[in-house]
């Protein structure tokens, strides 16, 4: 059966937040496979401690994304 995996960096996205993802993520595959393969299409959120995900050889933080989301440009 289907399984979408979303990993995201914890504290960067609320409750309601992940709630929209794994709705809309859903449908999106619903749309492709079928309505009839909702009931078994899976979606799981993993979150990752602040600071263990690295883009450009450079930790990424909590703090940084809700900056770079607010507007402020990444710092070196």
């Amino acid at each position: 059966m289907p399984l979408i995996n979303v990993k995201l960096i914890e504290g960067v996205f609320s409750p309601e937040q992940k709630t929209e993802i794994v709705e809309r993520l859903t449908d999106a595959m619903v749309t492709i496979e079928g309505e009839n393969m909702r009931q078994v299409t899976w979606c799981v959120i993993d979150e990752v401690r602040s600071g263990d995900w690295g883009i450009g050889g450079q930790c990424l933080t909590t703090e940084a994304v809700h900056a770079l989301a607010a507007g402020v440009p990444a710092t070196a």
